[in-house]
């Protein structure tokens, strides 16, 4: 989903409701007061944001509980992965990508400082990758779609074993710039 309204943008641009999608993504459908509990945040906060996902369509309602009285809610798209328009307004992109940018940073921290069993098995096949290449703007548009052509088949997809887990995955390009002396 390529986003170019600026007031789809900033619907995004609130950490709250990243989390809700995360939420939303990893153990969908749920209600407002299970996204509360699992993140520590009063129900009538997460319903709110909800509502905010549902009306620039990046939730939808999914129908009643158990207890037929709950609003469940899930991705509208199980499969989306969220671009923003770069010719759009730059303060409201560069607000979004920044958030972003912090909270995979932050994640990426979290996973480094683990020391549980299982992140060690981990481990040995996740973690970060660096590398600096030359390339140009449009050859590094091709390294992107590829990257998100290599992941397609798994965008969506619930864990189907006991050594299947939700992984995030990020990927900037980021041109060093003043690196021609």
């Amino acid at each position: 989903m390529e986003l170019s309204d600026p007031t789809a943008i900033r619907a995004l641009s609130h950490p709250l409701r990243l989390d809700l999608l995360d939420v939303l993504a990893t153990r969908g459908p749920v209600t407002a007061a299970q996204c509360g509990r699992i993140l520590g945040v009063p129900q009538a906060n997460c319903s709110f944001h909800l509502r905010q996902l549902a009306k620039y369509g990046f939730a939808e309602d999914a129908g009643p509980g158990a207890d037929k009285r709950a609003r469940q809610w899930r991705l509208s798209d199980p499969k989306t992965t969220i671009r923003v328009d770069a010719d759009r307004d730059p303060v409201v992109r560069q607000e979004l990508e920044s958030l972003v940018i912090e909270r995979e940073a932050r994640a990426a921290l979290d996973f480094a400082r683990r020391t549980d069993p299982e992140s060690a098995s981990w481990r040995k096949h996740a973690g970060p990758v660096s590398a600096i290449a030359a390339v140009t703007p449009g050859e590094a548009a091709e390294l992107r779609r590829q990257w998100l052509e290599l992941l397609q088949p798994y965008l969506g997809r619930a864990p189907q074993a006991s050594d299947t887990q939700h992984t995030r995955f990020f990927f900037a390009a980021t041109p060093m710039g003043g690196t021609d002396d």
